[in-house]
């Protein structure tokens, strides 16, 4: 593969239980069972899951606007719509994202199994392929091996055109470039963990049902059904997507950079409602275990709110909340306007 990205760095971003720095091991190492649907040799049944996933949400996404025009959407789809979207985008950022990737606090058992399967329902494959991926993006951020940077293809316009095309959703087609024994053995190793993983196919169904279920229930119609199915299912899919794919796209290619990173990782204030604080992306990335990407006055953080919640149930712990000595070590002196007083709890 011919890319203009700069070769990887000695230095790895820590990511807890992830073993993102060793060679990939033989023997033991080797025979962990599978969490992937198929297989890891044979993901063709998965494969072909996520383009379907993908395709049809997407459809329905631009053909969303017309038919709100026309039609209109009711109440109901539309509360259906926000509120599985948040379900989903909560499982990911909270669950999948700062728990599973990167060790931000500890959950109690429950709490661990409720993030792996919210997480499932957002559509965006199972959990242990989505960490293993996002911990080998963290290794390698903008850097030779970083499975899906913008700046793959060069600095030039049609090369950044391409390149954010690539990791806005061209990766995920691309031949399986990451171990997962090597980069979530530790969530392999957990047996509930593997089967909801193995179960994507589940739980994506329970995903996609459960809003044309309660949309037909309610209104007593299939009418309802339908239309639920629409805007609280494909709609809200297709949105949650493509937000979710803006971090890996947009926020690596632009944004306010306050927070000195190895990357091009930057802040995009507009997404930060939607990504659930998911686009405070820079500070994430200048501090990866960090439980609170938006650490500066006014950066709305929803993700970093439930986990405090959590904590005050008791059930989360030891939360890597962002101090402020470790936040001034990292912030830029050439950027004095974004020395607000940050968020530390």
């Amino acid at each position: 593969m011919t890319t203009s990205l700069p070769a990887p760095r000695a230095e790895a971003t820590p990511t807890t239980g992830s073993p993102a720095g060793a060679p990939e091991p033989s023997g033991p190492a080797r025979d962990l069972p599978s969490a992937t649907l198929g297989g890891d040799r044979q993901r063709s049944v998965e494969q072909i899951a996520l383009l379907l996933f993908i395709i049809v949400p997407f459809v329905a996404l631009l053909a969303a606007v017309p038919l709100a025009w026309g039609w209109g959407v009711s109440w109901l789809d539309l509360g259906l719509l926000v509120v599985f979207y948040f379900l989903g985008c909560h499982g990911i950022t909270v669950g999948f994202h700062r728990y599973f990737t990167h060790g931000s606090f500890k959950a109690k058992r429950p709490l661990r199994i409720a993030l792996a399967i919210a997480g499932s329902m957002a559509v965006e494959g199972p959990v242990v392929r989505w960490v293993a991926d996002h911990r080998k993006h963290h290794k390698f951020s903008d850097a030779e091996g970083d499975p899906h940077s913008p700046w793959r293809y060069g600095e030039t316009l049609p090369a950044l055109m391409k390149g954010l095309w690539w990791a806005h959703m061209g990766w995920m087609f691309d031949k399986e470039q990451t171990p997962q024994h090597v980069y979530a053995p530790d969530l392999i190793k957990d047996p509930a963990i593997r089967r909801i993983s193995r179960q994507f196919i589940l739980w994506t169904a329970v995903s996609l049902l459960l809003p044309p279920l309660i949309g037909g229930l309610v209104t007593w119609s299939w009418q309802g059904a339908l239309t639920a199915l629409f805007w609280g299912s494909l709609v809200r899919v297709g949105l949650l997507h493509h937000v979710t794919w803006s971090i890996n796209s947009i926020c690596h290619a632009v944004g306010k950079r306050p927070f000195k990173s190895r990357d091009r990782s930057g802040n995009v204030w507009w997404l930060a409602v939607l990504s659930c604080g998911e686009s405070w992306h820079n500070l994430h990335h200048a501090d990866p275990t960090s439980a609170r990407h938006g650490v500066d006055r006014g950066q709305v953080d929803s993700s970093a709110r439930l986990i405090r919640w959590f904590e005050l149930a008791g059930w989360a712990s030891d939360v890597r909340w962002p101090k402020r000595s470790r936040l001034d070590a990292r912030r830029r002196v050439e950027n004095p306007e974004e020395s607000a007083p940050a968020q530390t709890a």
